[in-house]
């Protein structure tokens, strides 16, 4: 009795040497973090490396009706919705906000830029200086940060339709499009091409250059990233992320059935997490409660409805959360 007592000890304490802390490994690596920087900014990383999706901070103050707040609110005015900082125009050159960056930012491997509107890129270059991150966008994204001279090692091109093995992960770049604003009559083919432009940049010189999506392949987790409201279906076709990005802005209502096309063709996502919801031109800790309202509580409703396992994550500005 004894002897099969310390034979089935022994063969417990075998399979933990030999399973037990792959499993423990295992678990780890599931383990992704993720913070949101409000528009389409997001910095996720795992224990092997950090990721900065159109990592944009600086927030510019760009006219007064960048104040927008919930007219159902109940709190009254505060200082948190006053906005005394410097008003920007278009034809301004852009400035980075380097104090809240770099309080914020730490480390960054790599970069990824869906387009290069301000509101996605134009930190990039003061981020991509102080980390040494590699950035991978466009053929104007890449235009722009030569000019800002940013090094040509740590800069990829590409146009979509790539599939690239890193190290520590592998990403899947994607042709897209542009969020249909001004009521369907945003167009714009323009784009930069190395020598095309000078640094500093006015806002206005950060041009959309053409659009891309990223379908990040971490160890556990492949994740679907957006930059603006609209997609290419047929790009989408056969795509099976675990955690989606989506855009959740007004201007997704200008579109066919944009919510339920999105989470069908991308398989009913088990994680799904609102992104570019949020008014970007007031400073962080202002009220977003008319983004909620307006925006993510609809779409919540309507995954509910179409995808009810879904699990829907409202970010928070700067506060981390994990994916297990």
């Amino acid at each position: 009795m004894t002897n099969k007592v310390i034979s089935i000890q022994a063969l417990i304490f075998f399979l933990f040497l030999t399973f037990g802390k792959e499993v423990y490994a295992q678990s780890d690596k599931e383990n992704l973090t993720f913070k949101y920087f409000g528009a389409a900014g997001w910095q996720i990383s795992d224990k092997n490396t950090t990721v900065l999706i159109d990592p944009y901070l600086s927030r510019l103050k760009l006219g007064e009706t960048s104040i927008k707040l919930n007219p159902n609110s109940s709190s009254a005015p505060s200082t948190s919705s006053i906005d005394n900082r410097k008003n920007y125009k278009r034809t301004d050159y852009f400035q980075s906000d380097t104090t809240l960056i770099n309080k914020n930012i730490s480390k960054a491997d790599f970069i990824f830029v869906h387009h290069s509107h301000f509101d996605h890129l134009s930190d990039v270059p003061y981020i991509a200086k102080m980390t040494g991150a590699k950035v991978i966008g466009t053929e104007t994204t890449i235009s722009i940060l030569k000019a800002y001279g940013i090094e040509e090692d740590n800069l990829y091109t590409v146009r979509g339709g790539e599939d690239y093995q890193f190290e520590n992960f592998s990403v899947r770049v994607l042709p897209s499009i542009h969020s249909a604003l001004g009521d369907k009559h945003y167009f714009n083919s323009e784009i930069y091409k190395e020598g095309d432009i000078e640094a500093p940049l006015q806002i206005k010189q950060f041009i959309e250059g053409t659009s891309l999506m990223f379908l990040i392949r971490f160890k556990s987790h492949k994740v679907l990233t957006m930059g603006s409201m609209n997609f290419v279906e047929r790009e989408l076709e056969g795509i099976k992320p675990d955690i989606l990005l989506a855009g959740v802005n007004m201007s997704r209502f200008n579109m066919y059935k944009y919510d339920e096309r999105l989470i069908r063709v991308t398989n009913f996502p088990k994680i799904i997490i609102p992104t570019h919801w949020d008014n970007f031109r007031v400073p962080y800790g202002f009220d977003q409660s008319f983004g909620i309202e307006k925006k993510i509580k609809p779409f919540i409703e309507k995954v509910k409805e179409i995808s009810p396992n879904s699990k829907v994550i409202i970010p928070e500005h700067l506060k981390s959360f994990k994916i297990n």
